[in-house]
């Protein structure tokens, strides 16, 4: 007669016990990665982000009460603004990009105008995809900003 094998030596039980094993390995994986890339947009202190809000407010409020407009020309790794609604306004600029979802992506340039009144940025990379564009006064008594899908060798309007 046959003697039984253990149950070490046979397929199903080794089967029922990878099933769950590979389900735990998985787990610990999704685990290191939502640890690893945490999403930055949560904010801590509502309270403040609510009274930047206010400021941010009267802040655009009063670039439309100026009349300001600018033009953003967008040229491979050139950006080119030209401001041409209201007074002509001659100070630097705080020109800041934000990416929606990826924080490393965001930057900020203060920029002066050259002899023709425009404003150059040169970009180490081609700028595409969907950005939050904010243009301030060097003083930040106003601001304009527009969210952008933003593609190559394009012009925008930002007012």
């Amino acid at each position: 007669m046959n003697q039984p094998q253990p149950w070490y030596k046979q397929f199903w039980p080794w089967f029922l016990i990878v099933l769950p094993l590979i389900a735990v390995v998985a787990s610990f994986n999704l685990l290191f990665l939502s640890i690893e890339h945490r999403d930055s947009l949560v904010s801590e202190d509502y309270y403040k982000d609510g009274k930047r809000i206010n400021m941010d407010l009267r802040a655009i409020n009063q670039a439309k009460q100026l009349g300001l407009q600018y033009e953003l020309l967008v040229d491979d790794n050139n950006l080119t603004l030209t401001q041409h609604g209201g007074e002509p306004y001659l100070a630097a600029l705080t020109v800041q990009f934000f990416h929606p979802t990826i924080k490393d992506r965001d930057f900020s340039n203060v920029i002066t105008a050259d002899g023709n009144n425009q404003y150059h940025i040169a970009l180490d990379n081609p700028l595409t995809g969907s950005w939050e564009v904010r243009i301030e006064g060097f003083d930040k008594s106003w601001r304009i900003q527009k969210r952008l899908e933003i593609r190559d060798d394009s012009q925008y309007w930002l007012n």
